[in-house]
């Protein structure tokens, strides 16, 4: 390194010309987008007379193709206003590349700048001293908006640089690594490792699984392996899309804008609670609640209900016909029921199969004297028999159904021989006096969505575009199903990528909610088993590999955490090796010298505490102050802080451990430990996920300090026994 500021500076201005250039290319390439569509647009407006003519289809199809495509174009180039250019690399032979998030071209069409996805760019990643693979220096522009701030090199092959090369900066990966976190996960396009590299640039098929501890960049990694994907695989992927299922709404906040900074926007980035078409969801269940509807026997119980009686359905039909009184008791209708459902039928598609075996259940007290055709005639056109088997054989929805087993009586009938009693007392009292669902309600909607199923499409009749039966236009809606014409059974083939973070905390129903939605998808799947806050991990693994199937698939493990300090990240792995003593943690890589502080206080003091570890943490970094607590403490904390509303703006956070899981904090107050600890059978999984969510300062406020005594103890003994 260079110690001159004038050369550093001089290297600066050098680089802030090249990045000059490349703004005013991007700025004309979106003037240029922009009177595209412009253009398409002025292309439906001219000579409409609201006659459509064969030629004028053609004109229509085209503008619709020059709009989408320019504004999917300016969608990428408005992304790319901060930081477009982040890489140089210098090769023998005195050949320099640029990378950056998207690929430029100069109007004679030369690259300014290389996609970082682009093969070219891979070099920028997988080059080391060791094996420099033709690259002399490679240089990280650090940047503000579109200002230069700083450049920091890497010399990797010291032999063939020219004497006039400099050298200067201190290293880009430690300058990101101690910068300020906001409410929003940055990419790390610029610092992605070698490690870290060969997950993103791993061959699509099959399955990809990125499990390391935390802080090692598994769901930033993961988020860049989508974009490579949409960029290496995007005329195989653009047809289904990319799927990302994340814990919560507030963790897909966090990451919702790392893909657009990575210029693309093609992706669906939904919560566990937002999964199923139509619903939202956000509030969760407690512990015992959710692992009874997450529990894979919940299937069973989810089957009877909806193949089961209908609460307040006709427990007789009577009905005169062929000549006589004929009537079906209770008994005999559950027996109907049962044949026609027998097969696995779904309930809203078999109505027409109900009706038949109805009327031959009937047929047969007749007796002689009547054909089956003329007595099944006879009784479809009478009022009294379609009005019953609107009531006995109604369309369902997977809400109405669920909501039926609020009724402790219907769901203990359900669940016999299932649940236990005290079982369903708790799962009966999660649906009393409550509105909407909870997130663990969706997979069960999806689970009974998949058993009633949608009732059959009626035969689409003729319209003003087929002659003679043949379909001259279709649309898009015309192949929602199986893309032929004619064909109404529903067939959901789902993404083409499936993204998976928080993996290891899945229940059962939801793996099969995701499932069917990656029948024909590639999948990543991220997650740490040492985080995990799922009971059952055989369950939970045995479900996983239902809804993946055979595919294929690759491993990796990150090992490096990158978030925490190691001060921090030493308590965390004392704590987490209690509970897993052979678990494999990570090496954090930097250091502090600032240890986690520990504050013990009574209930009196508690909050001011609180606001007083706030307060002064608040002073000493810039970015984000993360208050995590016990479940049921929330509303009491947001109370506490809510002076530093003014003050502080977005800097202070109150969330929960489970809440917690995947974001990041500059600073973090964990108040109550022990509580978070014992929330669960897996609480101190949880705690140890609280306790490495901090990047630079760490305090724990509490009551109890017989959790950090019990890891003091243990270090003792182990001390002594070394």
């Amino acid at each position: 390194m260079e110690p001159s500021t004038s050369i550093e500076q001089a290297e600066i201005n050098r680089e802030q010309a090249y990045v000059d250039r490349v703004y005013a290319r991007l700025a004309a390439m979106v003037e240029s987008a922009t009177a595209v569509r412009q253009e398409g647009r002025e292309r439906g407006l001219l000579d409409y007379t609201g006659q459509i003519k064969e030629e004028d289809y053609r004109s229509l199809f085209e503008r619709d193709v020059l709009v989408d495509h320019a504004v999917r174009r300016l969608a990428v180039l408005d992304a790319q206003r901060e930081g477009l250019v982040f890489g140089r690399l210098d090769h023998r032979g005195g050949v320099v590349r640029y990378v950056g998030r998207i690929g430029v071209r100069d109007a004679e069409h030369e690259p300014l700048v290389i996609d970082w996805r682009a093969p070219a760019a891979a070099v920028f990643y997988q080059a080391t001293a060791a094996e420099p693979q033709g690259v002399v220096r490679r240089r990280v522009l650090r940047s503000q908006g579109q200002r230069v701030v700083g450049v920091e090199d890497d010399l990797l092959d010291a032999e063939a640089a020219p004497a006039d090369l400099h050298v200067v900066g201190d290293g880009a990966l430690m300058a990101a690594l101690t910068a300020a976190r906001g409410g929003r996960m940055r990419d790390i396009v610029a610092t992605i490792q070698q490690e870290q590299d060969r997950v993103i640039r791993a061959p699509a098929p099959g399955v990809t699984l990125i499990s390391g501890g935390p802080g090692t960049g598994k769901t930033v990694v993961a988020l860049h392996r989508a974009a490579y994907l949409l960029y290496t695989e995007r005329r195989r992927i653009q047809g289904g899309g990319v799927l990302v299922v994340g814990p919560s709404p507030v963790f897909m906040n966090y990451i919702e804008r790392v893909l657009p900074a990575l210029g693309e926007h093609e992706a669906t980035l939904r919560s566990l609670g937002e999964v199923v078409d139509g619903v939202v969801a956000d509030r969760t269940d407690p512990y015992p609640v959710a692992v009874i509807k997450g529990s894979d026997r919940m299937r069973r119980v989810l089957s009877r209900a909806a193949r089961g009686p209908v609460p307040g359905e006709p427990q007789e039909l009577r009905l005169y016909a062929g000549g006589r009184m004929l009537s079906l008791d209770a008994r005999e209708l559950a027996a109907v029921r049962t044949d026609v459902l027998r097969r696995g039928a779904q309930r809203n598609r078999a109505r027409a199969e109900a009706v038949r075996t109805l009327v031959g259940a009937l047929h047969k007290k007749v007796g002689g004297g009547m054909s089956r055709a003329e007595f099944d005639a006879d009784v479809r056109e009478r009022d009294a028999f379609v009005d019953f088997v609107d009531l006995w054989w109604s369309t369902l929805t997977p809400a109405q159904v669920l909501s039926w087993l609020a009724d402790r009586d219907h769901l203990a009938g359900a669940a016999r021989g299932v649940l236990g009693p005290a079982e369903v007392d708790q799962l009966a009292a999660s649906w009393v006096g409550v509105s909407g669902h909870s997130v663990d309600d969706v997979p069960l909607l999806d689970e009974l969505d998949s058993l009633l199923g949608e009732p059959p499409m009626p035969a689409p009749t003729r319209d003003e575009f087929d002659y003679d039966g043949v379909q001259e236009v279709t649309t898009s809606v015309d192949r929602d199903y199986t893309g032929r014409r004619g064909d109404t059974t529903p067939q959901y083939d789902g993404y083409a990528h499936v993204l998976v973070d928080e993996a290891q905390d899945l229940s059962p129903m939801q793996w099969r909610m995701l499932g069917r939605r990656g029948r024909q998808a590639s999948w990543t799947i991220v997650g740490d088993p040492a985080q995990s806050s799922w009971p059952d991990v055989a369950e939970a693994e045995s479900a996983r590999d239902s809804a993946l199937g055979n595919r294929n698939r690759r491993t990796f493990h990150l090992a490096t955490n990158y978030r925490n300090s190691a001060e921090i990240f030493d308590l965390a792995a004392d704590v987490i090796s209690a509970e897993l003593p052979d678990v494999p943690l990570p090496r954090a890589v930097r250091e502090t010298g600032q240890l986690p502080e520990h504050r013990l206080a009574g209930e009196a003091e508690r909050p001011e505490a609180v606001t007083t570890a706030v307060r002064e943490l608040l002073d000493v970094v810039e970015g984000t102050v993360g208050v995590i607590v016990p479940r049921e403490r929330v509303r009491e904390t947001l109370d506490w802080v809510a002076p530093f509303g003014d003050e502080a703006g977005q800097r202070v956070v109150v969330t929960t451990g489970l809440a917690s899981k995947g974001l990041e904090y500059d600073a973090v107050v964990v108040v109550e430990p022990a509580e978070i600890a014992a929330e669960s059978p897996v609480g101190v999984r949880t705690l140890y996920v609280v306790l490495t969510r901090a990047t630079q300062r760490l305090v724990t406020v509490g009551t109890d300090s017989g959790w950090l005594d019990r890891l003091r103890d243990r270090s003792r003994v182990a001390a002594s026994a070394g």
